[in-house]
């Protein structure tokens, strides 16, 4: 299962136009070059002037000409293209660079745009548009922390519903399932149906005020045992499961749905309501894990070099550091080396290699956190790294991220207070068996 990976927005949901890194000179001249067209497009009457900006931002919530204005403005990025959106940004932009930050004229500039129709889910997208745009539009950052602090106190928790996602739901809703899943591709409406059928759990978290659009959701399948392979739990050919005789829920896919939501967390509220609401109805599950992704892994380890990986892979760690050797495989090699036993019989020193990469991999940390995005999720969650599964995902998604190992996260509701306080002294909390490896 995933953490919130970006957690990638829905392929329907996507725009033709990617971030990119652009070098700060480069940006800043993007962003002169945006202020001037703009100008341009003021002179001609084609957008909001100045001095009408300015209005969104000092008027008071209640000023009729300003709301009329918002109205405007909004119907007018919603229908423009790219490059006017993001005029239209650097003139908010613009013009929030004049106020003080932790000023109340940011906060009011949203507030008027929530009170349009269809508000929020309108302020949700242009988030999303904020934060692509986040290294090309000068001054944007400012009104990101303004809108992220609002969209963080309007989507609380406690405003959210937990609804099931079953095959009896509206075809709309399980159309979104296929268009948002960010972890395991649904490849057809029967690979659907499979993992919303009776014997799996699907949950997801709505927002009033968005009723038809799932924000975050989870997927769940049973077992008599820990999962190691998701083909297998993929499998749509496989009988049912039956649910008398499940002892383990395993969360095999979580998927974030609005990119504009980024840094809003809700998704740790999500696994602990399920895990409540899996045992009021199938009190005979004793335990719950996840069987995820490791999504940073190859790319971390393809920047090892030599010296590096070797002094993870030998067992005897002392020799490894005084003694070097001639032609060790660099990371890129190992990512190669790993892939290919995955999909064929791996040797018992290449697995064996495979998996201490793995576990240092996922006990690395960065600033306080995990460095892998799924690890930083669960074990801040209080999981512990509790497996890891050779040859768990041999899709090509599988074999590009982690060399095809995934990563059971155990989720002992009686210690994940231990395990966080742990994770805070900065030592990610992993089963007996993965440390013995690493």
């Amino acid at each position: 299962m995933s953490g919130p990976v970006n957690l990638a927005p829905a392929r329907a949901a996507r725009t033709p136009e990617p971030e990119a890194d652009t070098p700060d000179a480069a940006a800043a001249a993007e962003s002169a070059g945006l202020i001037t067209r703009l100008g341009r497009l003021w002179e001609r009457g084609r957008l909001p002037s100045e001095s009408e900006v300015r209005r969104l931002f000092e008027a008071r919530l209640t000023d009729v000409a300003a709301n009329k204005l918002a109205r405007r403005w909004c119907e007018l990025y919603g229908a423009a293209d790219g490059k006017d959106r993001r005029l239209m940004l650097a003139a908010l932009a613009q013009a929030r660079g004049a106020f003080p930050d932790g000023g109340a004229e940011g906060a009011r500039l949203f507030k008027r745009f929530n009170a349009q129709p269809q508000g929020l889910r309108f302020l949700v997208e242009l988030r999303a548009d904020m934060l692509r745009w986040r290294k090309q539009v000068s001054g944007i950052q400012a009104l990101d922390k303004d809108l992220e602090g609002l969209l963080s106190a309007w989507f609380d928790v406690g405003l959210l519903e937990l609804r099931p996602l079953t095959w009896d739901s509206p075809a709309s809703l399980l159309e979104k399932l296929i268009l948002y899943e960010a972890v395991h591709e649904i490849k057809s409406w029967d690979d659907l149906r499979r993992r919303v059928s009776p014997d799996r759990r699907c949950y997801a978290y709505f927002h009033p005020q968005m009723p038809g659009v799932p924000l975050i959701f989870v997927e769940v399948a049973f077992a008599s045992q820990m999962a190691d392979d998701v083909q297998v739990l993929l499998d749509s050919t496989l009988p049912p499961q039956d649910l008398d005789k499940a002892r383990w829920a395993i969360f095999y896919s979580i998927s974030n749905t609005q990119p504009g939501l980024k840094g809003i967390s809700f998704g740790n509220f999500l696994l602990k309501r399920v895990v409540e609401q899996l045992l009021d109805e199938l009190p005979k599950l004793k335990s719950f894990a996840t069987l995820s992704p490791i999504p940073g892994f190859a790319d971390w380890l393809g920047k090892l070099d030599a010296e590096a990986v070797e002094a993870i892979v030998r067992e005897d760690k002392v020799r490894a550091k005084t003694r070097k050797r001639e032609g060790v495989p660099d990371g890129q090699r190992w990512v190669a080396r790993l892939s290919r036993a995955a999909q064929g019989k791996a040797p018992d020193v290449v697995r064996r290699a495979g998996f201490r990469l793995a576990a240092s991999y996922l006990q690395s940390m960065k600033n306080g956190l995990p460095v892998d995005p799924v690890a930083r999720f669960h074990l801040g969650n209080g999981a512990r790294i509790e497996r890891l599964n050779w040859a768990a995902d041999t899709s090509a998604k599988g074999l590009k991220q982690s060399c095809a190992m995934m990563v059971n996260y155990l989720y002992d509701l009686d210690e994940l207070d231990a395990n966080l306080a742990r994770l805070g002294e900065g030592k990610p909390q992993v089963s007996r068996g993965v440390g013995r490896v690493a």
